[in-house]
């Protein structure tokens, strides 16, 4: 079924969330704080969140985190102000307490964040974690489902709550090859010995996946660094007593807020190890 959906948010992920609902022949209407990255699409763009809202049935967000969802949701050129009875699917990871701030101000509301990075959202194969009214989910389902792989959590909010949850494990499998490898450098194994090791443990396919990373000292942004920072800012901010996570976190704070992977974590973490 055909729908006519605004998309708020052209960057890596929100511009090819755009082009799939194109190729899936949905009635599109963009907006983006820059006009360029929303002209390559070729279908109209409002001049603002709430005129992009007003035309459409569906809107959908995709932003950076909660500062920037305020941004374009609040006040009277926001999302909300031209939404009226238009479903707001709030895809960015921006934790629960930005949810209810929103849920506030929309008539309905899903929040569905993405795990999965820029070749997941071009191939459609993200997976979604969908929260708020189950009928509401229903009706929606086969316009996320041309995005990858949704899936129903529970109410307004458990969406965010499921994305924190898996990215606390990202954070920690990340960490945990870090300080592997550097362990292993410590007592005198050699760089291919330890990935050999690593591949015979649980963290066998996600070693492999980073090791063309580290061994060329090159992170391409699939997942940016400043991100990875604000998720781990919204772990932090639920006051639990998350060892692991919190240390994990503290790693990424030290790796810094660039473009760069996340994974540029890896080499941070050998370096504090060896002095470098």
């Amino acid at each position: 079924m055909v729908a006519k959906v605004a998309v708020v948010g052209l960057g890596g992920m929100g511009s090819r969330i755009a082009q799939r609902l194109i190729d899936a022949g949905h009635e599109l209407t963009v907006w983006n704080r820059t006009a360029a990255k929303a002209e390559v699409l070729g279908v109209p763009i409002a001049a603002t969140p709430a005129e992009a809202a007003a035309r459409s049935e569906v809107v959908i967000t995709m932003v950076a985190g909660p500062p920037a969802l305020g941004a374009v949701t609040e006040g009277p050129d926001g999302v909300a102000a031209g939404a009226g009875g238009a479903t707001v699917i709030e895809m960015s990871t921006v934790g629960p307490a930005a949810i209810e701030r929103l849920s506030s101000q929309v008539s309905e509301l899903l929040d569905a964040p993405v795990l999965g990075s820029l070749s997941e959202a071009e191939a459609g194969t993200l997976s979604i974690f969908v929260g708020g009214e189950r009928k509401l989910f229903e009706r929606h389902r086969a316009l996320l489902e041309a995005l990858g792989n949704p899936l129903y959590v529970g109410p307004t909010g458990s969406g965010a709550a499921a994305k924190l949850v898996a990215n606390s494990t990202l954070f920690n499998v990340i960490g945990a090859i870090g300080e592997a490898l550097a362990l292993a450098e410590a007592l005198g194994l050699s760089r291919d010995a330890a990935f050999d090791v690593l591949g015979r443990t649980a963290l066998a396919d996600q070693a492999e996946r980073r090791r063309p990373a580290l061994e060329s000292g090159e992170f391409p942004p699939r997942f940016p660094l400043r991100l990875a920072r604000k998720d781990a800012d919204l772990l932090a901010e639920t006051g639990l007593d998350l060892r692991l996570t919190m240390a994990a976190g503290s790693w990424l704070a030290e790796a810094g807020d660039g473009e760069q992977d996340y994974s540029a974590v890896l080499e941070r973490i050998l370096k504090a190890n060896t002095g470098e």
